[in-house]
């Protein structure tokens, strides 16, 4: 068993994957590029290739299976990146990793807090030496209403860290759970956009939950409500966020991910000019934190998401179950 590691940080996964390969007995080989239609070839001889998220197209998966590579590791607890639907057409089985939720979930926290104490504006005003009080007064989240959609493992715990500052919680998921209701109330969609002062997304990107925040949903909410997204940025539609922005009836967003991050984050782009609308115009409004999809980079994730590739390139080579494959839908 090989795996082919395309992006691979020397500075913080390069000692994991060594750590792994041993401890697994597989091989491995790298690039700190990411997969495109000439280095696919770098994979060759290689049973597995492993990747964070970028391009993982119907034709780029193709070019994979062209070569041998039976299995593709999702180094990200995400895969909507991945081609699924030509994935099963070539015959490849695909993985995702898993790592403690605590990283995400205080993340999330420590953003709704920024956003409540408006810190951002506080701390650059200071840096000009402005210690007045005028336009910094913020609200205490412990008075406040908190919404989470989505109670798996990193809303669930966003809602047991939250519960120590003595907030209302509400949460919305379609599969509840019983432990989460002795610290939240589950409400209905609408009920959740209409009570909560801040609104938490933890929940997979999915085709029915594309633009889950679009127009209707702002709409509903209450005038001032701040939004927090450490998920996926195809959860909000960014043009009607914008506009919700525009109009106060968003109070303040903080998004460690955006609509179209691919090809954007995880790059030193100092210097560059970078082709993204809504980024730019999203960074021009004081109210918006923009944080470049690093809610998860902790030392525990990382070592976490390698080892999860070399576990799941082993069970798959040993014909047993793991419970971080992606199911591929039905032909």
């Amino acid at each position: 068993m090989k795996i082919y590691f395309y992006a691979l940080r020397k500075f913080d996964e390069f000692s994991f994957a060594r750590e792994y390969a041993e401890k697994y007995g597989i091989e491995f080989d790298f690039t700190t590029d990411y997969p495109d239609e000439e280095n696919y070839l770098l994979a060759k001889g290689a049973d597995a290739i492993s990747m964070t998220p970028c391009d993982m197209s119907a034709a780029m998966v193709e070019r994979f299976a062209s070569i041998g590579v039976k299995y593709i590791l999702c180094r990200s607890i995400g895969y909507d990146h991945v081609d699924l639907a030509k994935a099963r057409e070539c015959g490849m089985r695909v993985s995702n990793v898993s790592y403690p939720p605590s990283g995400v979930a205080n993340y999330a926290i420590m953003l709704a807090m920024m956003l409540q104490r408006r810190i951002v504006s506080i701390l650059k005003r200071a840096e000009l030496q402005d210690y007045s009080l005028k336009e910094k007064i913020g609200e205490d989240i412990s008075f406040q209403t908190v919404g989470v959609i989505g109670t798996g493992k990193i809303g669930r715990t966003v809602i047991e860290h939250l519960s120590g500052f003595g907030c209302r919680i509400l949460c919305y998921d379609p599969y509840q759970n019983e432990a989460v209701k002795k610290y939240a109330r589950y409400v209905s969609l609408e009920e959740l956009f209409e009570k909560s002062d801040v609104i938490t997304l933890h929940t997979n990107a999915t085709e029915e939950n594309y633009h889950l925040l679009n127009r209707e949903a702002f709409a509903r909410m209450k005038d001032g409500v701040r939004i927090v997204n450490t998920a996926r940025g195809k959860l909000i539609d960014t043009d009607a966020l914008v506009e919700a922005l525009e109009s106060g009836k968003v109070g303040g967003a903080a998004l460690d991910v955006l609509e179209k991050e691919d090809g954007l984050y995880y790059y030193n782009r100092i210097g560059d000019v970078i082709a993204n609308r809504d980024m730019a115009l999203l960074r021009s409004f004081p109210n918006v934190i923009l944080s470049p999809h690093t809610a998860f980079y902790t030392t525990q994730a990382v070592g976490h998401m390698v080892e999860g590739c070399f576990e799941a390139a082993d069970a798959f080579a040993r014909g047993v179950r793991t419970e971080h494959e992606v199911k591929l839908p039905e032909a």
